[in-house]
């Protein structure tokens, strides 16, 4: 009987997570339209803030990229925040010759949240976007930033970082399912309060609302509760684009996305105010929805298919419910062999592999959290 109650308890939790919030975002966002005042005209000051680490294959096309970005010359400068790198990345934007361009390098590898804790203070533009340093950006991208920014409310504006696989196109992307629920599930939230987190690839805020971050703090994550907490509220606009490759194998990814759940979980609690509904309204029942408890996806995805081991046999439901797992779990691994060699399987593999990996990552992440373990520095993926 228990086991039973909490079977179907932890379905239902688990059809709420990955259906039902995405489901409800959307019904809401038709009924409940919170919007941001837009002025394609608001010019504001801009630095674009590009944090790299060993980045001399990708530096020099990026700097060249965000020259090329249509905003005024005069309201517009990069600075380039370099951990430590020991490769070729700071003589390149040394030597890169241009008067917008400025180099800040830590003279030891803290991290990135530490060296944007560094830079901050120097920083006297109105609004700092915030770069990976092989993202890509469209022409129009800082344009589609900060148009939102005339509405005093908006404290952070969160870009669509289009991910694309080693050798193919940029009209090649990704083309999983899982990937454009989260774009949907973005637009929702910005209709109806606000976007849960940034993208370290690209999203902006005020430069007054930063507030110093402790270096295990993911920033793209934290900061934007941060905001959130002061009053204000963040956007996530489609139409600022920009390109970034992810990782082309099941390890580097599963090691990218462990190392953003161990950080994020910790962030989290360090801001546990943004759950009180009372104080953060509709944005509390988002990260709960779309964070914490997609957190905790891979550890309810186990207990159900342990509660279910133990039903076997006392009624064909449960029975036809290990069989779809069992198939769900054999396609992912099939995934795995076939997609880490090939870059490319059929929809009815891939799903299940990317669904399977990304709730591996979370509870690895989680883990390794309430063993001690914390990320500070990275290595990009490309590179690993």
């Amino acid at each position: 009987m228990y086991l039973e109650i909490l079977f179907w308890g932890l379905l239902a939790l688990l059809i709420y997570i990955y259906i039902g919030y995405p489901l409800v975002s959307t019904i809401l966002a038709q009924i409940i339209k919170k919007p941001a005042l837009v002025d394609t005209d608001y010019l504001p000051s801009v630095t674009m803030v590009i944090s790299a680490y060993n980045e001399e294959s990708v530096i020099k096309s990026k700097l060249q990229n965000a020259l090329e970005i249509d905003y005024p010359e005069d309201r517009f400068s990069i600075i380039v925040v370099s951990d430590a790198s020991d490769d070729k990345t700071d003589t390149i934007v040394e030597n890169f010759g241009h008067p917008a361009i400025r180099l800040k390098r830590m003279t030891e590898r803290l991290g990135k949240t530490f060296g944007v804790n560094k830079i901050m203070p120097e920083i006297k533009s109105e609004i700092v976007v915030f770069s990976d340093a092989n993202a890509i950006y469209e022409p129009s991208a800082i344009k589609e930033l900060v148009k939102y920014f005339k509405d005093p409310k908006i404290g952070y504006v969160v870009g669509n970082a289009q991910y694309i696989k080693e050798g193919q196109s940029k009209a090649g992307k990704q083309e999983d399912s899982y990937w454009s629920m989260e774009i949907r599930l973005k637009i929702s939230e910005s209709k109806i309060g606000s976007v849960v987190g940034g993208d370290g690839a690209i999203y902006a805020i005020r430069k007054e609302l930063y507030k110093p971050l402790q270096a295990d703090d993911i920033n793209d994550f934290v900061n934007p509760l941060q905001i959130i907490l002061q009053g204000y509220r963040g956007v996530f606009n489609p139409d600022a684009i920009c390109y970034e490759h992810g990782a082309d194998t099941f390890d580097k990814e599963i090691g990218r996305k462990r190392r953003i759940v161990n950080r994020s979980w910790r962030g989290l609690f360090k801001n546990i105010a943004v759950l009180n509904p009372f104080k953060t309204g509709l944005h509390a029942w988002q990260v709960f929805s779309h964070k914490l408890l997609r957190w905790l996806g891979g550890i309810f995805l186990l207990a159900f298919l342990v509660t279910n081991f133990f039903l076997l046999g006392h009624n064909f439901i449960y029975d036809a419910f290990i069989f779809g797992q069992g198939v769900m779990y054999f396609l992912s691994i099939i995934g795995w062999l076939v997609i880490d060699r090939t870059k490319f399987a059929p929809f009815f593999i891939s799903i299940p592999y990317y669904f399977v990996q990304v709730n591996i990552a979370s509870i690895l992440g989680i883990l390794d959290n309430f063993l001690g373990k914390k990320y500070t520095t990275w290595q990009t993926i490309r590179d690993q």
